[in-house]
């Protein structure tokens, strides 16, 4: 077998049915030096359980997955989110810590969708910006980078206002790039006009805090959150977008994150070891 990429991370997804034990079992032993967590998986077996887990398999820590889902008007349900936040902020930092060296404390934000009965889509983008600056501080405190993930225009409506890249760098403007940052992530973002440009304003701006990758293919699933694949298996061009993202200096990991009930029904060493082959051929040979 050809030897894995030494920055490729599976992102936990892209095994969803695996257990946090397994996960880490099938990354490390396929070669892959790094991994990028879920809340749920973790929160089975618990935090301190989890980063002791961590801390034994060896691999680094990429990201968390995920924060975010504060688009509700002030009242008791956006409290429970902003404080659901603050543990998945301590979530993060706790794993980091655990990590392999060249861990990296970074949790990923999804902004949420419209509230429901709402047609006001610049109001919760307002409100996704108040959030964050309410969180800001407990980040910093903990070391820990917010990183926005900008999601394709179909999921505005239930799971994220924010869209490309360049509005979730208008939002993150407002923070020191060491607290809020960016997901740069080919499947919602390779389609934007502007994504060149963005990449490189997010580059100058030192706002990278993920790198994830993985394929787009028509038709769309049913169920349109399920339509990732392999990367090569579609029609994104992770030549140009890895190279713009290296070019802006980003030496982190880079994640593979998968939502395909196909690929989710394989075995997970199986998976794991498909998606090292298809990182080698679609994107290793744009990294220096």
């Amino acid at each position: 077998m050809t030897a894995v990429d030494p920055r490729l991370s599976i992102n936990q997804a892209t095994i969803k049915y695996a257990d946090l034990a397994t996960a880490l079992q099938v990354t490390a032993d396929a070669g892959v030096q790094s991994i990028g967590l879920w809340r749920e998986p973790v929160n089975e077996v618990g935090l301190d359980v989890a980063a002791r887990m961590l801390s034994d398999s060896g691999l680094r820590f990429s990201t968390h997955c995920r924060g975010g889902f504060f688009t509700l008007p002030e009242g008791p349900e956006r409290d429970a989110a902003l404080e659901d936040n603050r543990r998945a902020i301590e979530e993060t930092a706790t794993l980091a810590a655990a990590g392999a060296e060249g861990s990296t404390a970074v949790l990923v934000l999804v902004a949420g969708g419209l509230p429901a009965g709402s047609r006001d889509l610049v109001g919760a983008r307002e409100r996704v910006r108040d959030a964050i600056g309410v969180l800001a501080p407990d980040a910093r405190a903990a070391g820990v980078t917010l990183a926005i993930e900008p999601l394709h225009p179909m999921y505005a409506s239930d799971r994220a206002v924010v869209s490309t890249l360049g509005q979730a760098l208008d939002i993150a403007a407002d923070f020191d790039a060491d607290v809020v940052g960016a997901a740069v992530d080919t499947f919602h973002i390779w389609w934007d006009p502007q994504v060149f440009e963005q990449i490189a304003r997010a580059g100058r701006e030192g706002r990278i805090a993920t790198y994830q990758v993985c394929d787009w293919k028509t038709p769309l699933a049913t169920d349109v959150l399920l339509s990732r694949h392999y990367m090569g298996d579609g029609v994104i061009d992770f030549g140009a977008l890895t190279r713009a993202v290296i070019e802006t200096g980003y030496d982190r990991d880079i994640e593979v994150e998968i939502f395909n009930a196909d690929i989710w029904a394989d075995a997970p060493a199986d998976v794991v070891r498909r998606t090292a082959e298809a990182f080698g051929a679609a994107v290793s040979p744009h990294l220096p």
